[in-house]
């Protein structure tokens, strides 16, 4: 994030387009584990930093996001990194065609207005309350579950709206996004919940999708988003914001 002027802030990151075979064992072994598909993403950035390193994602920047089409068997992977993906360690029989790698450089002024779309993972704090509790109703430090629903979906995205002059992270600690947007404007979509057996890590993740535009109020903050992701999972290609 590099802030060039006031009410501007500037972007910078590398998007790497993936066209892929749904029908080839690698890209559909993806398709079924959300594990896979992390270790899919992560292949292309081996040696950046030391093997093993719980950081390694966000420090380079690594956000994702995958649509499907399974009439045409087509899968179109979307890679967000601060340094080049070397995809050769995906079989070159599973690409439908070349990686396409893209520059993003872009400066985004106060006021301006962008369209966007992203995967998320809206959740909330379900309570759980804990026998010998001091006193009736005190409740434990919630788990996390996903929203199931549209309108769920768009009263947690709605939080995270910053109305011009607000501060970036709002009175109950929820971090905002640097821009607003008129809520019943945006189109929203449930999406199929992720997964991954995996004994050591299984993984359940929720997803919707969110369209629409987005009016920025603070460069800096959105810049921030853009660059990091919004919300959790990350590292399951949920939270990459693409604007248009």
């Amino acid at each position: 994030m590099n802030s060039t002027r006031a009410g501007t802030a500037r972007f910078v990151a590398t998007h790497s387009v993936l066209s892929l075979n749904a029908r080839h064992p690698f890209v559909a072994k993806s398709l079924v584990d959300a594990q896979e598909m992390h270790r899919t993403v992560m292949s292309g950035f081996r040696g950046w930093v030391e093997d093993g390193d719980p950081e390694a994602r966000s420090q380079m920047g690594v956000l994702s996001t995958w649509s499907v089409d399974l009439k045409a068997a087509a899968l179109v992977l979307v890679v967000q990194s601060r340094i080049p993906g070397d995809w050769a360690r995906i079989p070159r029989e599973a690409f439908t065609a070349a990686p396409h790698i893209i520059t993003v450089d872009r400066t985004f002024k106060a006021g301006e207005v962008v369209g966007f779309r992203t995967v998320v993972n809206p959740t909330r704090s379900k309570p759980t309350f804990v026998r010998g509790q001091k006193s009736e109703g005190e409740k434990s430090r919630g788990r996390r579950t996903a929203h199931t629903t549209p309108e769920h979906v768009k009263r947690w995205f709605a939080r995270r709206l910053q109305a011009d002059g607000e501060p970036a992270t709002a009175e109950d600690g929820v971090a905002r996004i640097g821009a607003a947007a008129d809520p019943e404007a945006l189109g929203i979509r449930m999406l199929p919940t992720v997964s991954s057996g995996h004994r050591a890590k299984p993984v359940r993740i929720g997803r919707a999708e969110i369209r629409g535009s987005l009016t920025v109020t603070d460069p800096e903050t959105l810049v921030g988003v853009l660059s990091n992701g919004l919300g959790h999972a990350r590292a399951y290609s949920c939270g990459l914001v693409l604007t248009r």
